[in-house]
C-alpha cells in the first residue's frame, strides 16, 4: 500500500535537501513533489530560464547549498535539479502565488478548479492527509514556507519520515504558535501574505534559519 507523507519548511535550500535525499534513497522523481511560496517574486518566468537559484544571494546555487551531508553535488543536480526544471507557477486561494512541481501541484490544481477549498486542501486530503494537518501545510505554505510530498510504500514510512523530519518544521507546534497569536483555522478567502508579511513570520520564528 502507498501513503503519502509531508513535511513543511521555512528553507526553501532545507527542502531541496530534502528532496534530494528522498531521491538519493531510492523514492522515483514521479512520487516527489514541491510547493514553495512566491508572494516575494523570488521566481519568475525571467529566473527560470537561468542556471542558478541563489534566493539568498550569498554565490552560491541554493540546490546545491541544500545538498545533505554526504550527498555530493552530482546527486543533487541530477535529482533536485529534474525535478526543479519542471517548475511552474500557480495562483492557490488563501496561499497566494507559489512555484510547484511534481504530482500534488497537478492535483492541487485539478481540486481548485473543481472548486475543492484552498487547493491544496484538496490535493492533500486526496492523497490521504488528514484534513487538520493539511490546513495546517496549506497554512504553512501562505505564511513563507515550502511542502514537500512523497508518495512512498507504507513498510518504508517510518523510514522516510526519518529524513523528511531532519530540518523540517514541527507542524503541530508552529500551529500551536499560531493559535495563540490568535490563528484559527486556514482560511481560502483570507489574502495572500505580502512579501514583507513573510520576512516578519521567518524572523519571528526562524531568525537564525537560512533563507529561502
Amino acid at each position: 500500500m502507498t501513503v503519502t507523507i509531508s513535511r513543511l519548511y521555512d528553507s526553501y535550500a532545507r527542502a531541496t535537501e530534502a528532496v534530494s535525499n528522498l531521491e538519493t534513497a531510492g523514492v522515483p522523481h514521479g512520487d516527489i513533489s514541491i510547493v514553495s511560496n512566491n508572494s516575494d517574486s523570488w521566481y519568475s518566468a525571467r529566473t527560470a530560464g537561468q542556471a542558478t537559484i541563489d534566493r539568498d544571494h550569498n554565490g552560491v546555487d541554493d540546490r546545491a547549498q541544500g545538498a545533505g551531508t554526504g550527498v555530493g553535488i552530482g546527486a543533487s543536480a541530477g535529482g533536485v535539479v529534474g525535478l526543479l526544471t519542471g517548475l511552474g507557477l500557480l495562483a492557490i486561494p488563501g496561499v497566494g502565488p507559489v512555484v510547484a512541481a511534481g504530482w500534488l501541484a497537478s492535483l492541487a490544481v485539478g481540486a481548485a478548479v473543481g472548486g475543492t477549498a484552498g487547493g491544496i486542501i484538496g490535493a492533500l486530503t486526496q492523497a490521504g492527509t488528514s484534513k487538520e494537518d493539511a490546513y495546517m501545510y496549506a497554512e504553512g505554505v501562505r505564511r513563507g514556507g515550502t511542502l514537500v510530498s512523497a508518495r512512498v510504500a507504507d513498510g518504508d514510512r517510518d523510514r522516510y519520515e526519518a529524513m523528511l523530519d531532519r530540518s523540517s518544521v514541527n507542524i503541530r507546534d508552529r500551529g500551536a504558535m499560531w493559535r495563540k497569536a490568535g490563528w484559527q483555522n486556514f482560511d481560502p478567502n483570507a489574502a495572500p501574505y505580502t512579501a514583507e508579511q513573510i520576512r516578519n513570520e521567518r524572523e519571528r520564528y526562524h531568525s537564525s534559519v537560512d533563507m529561502r
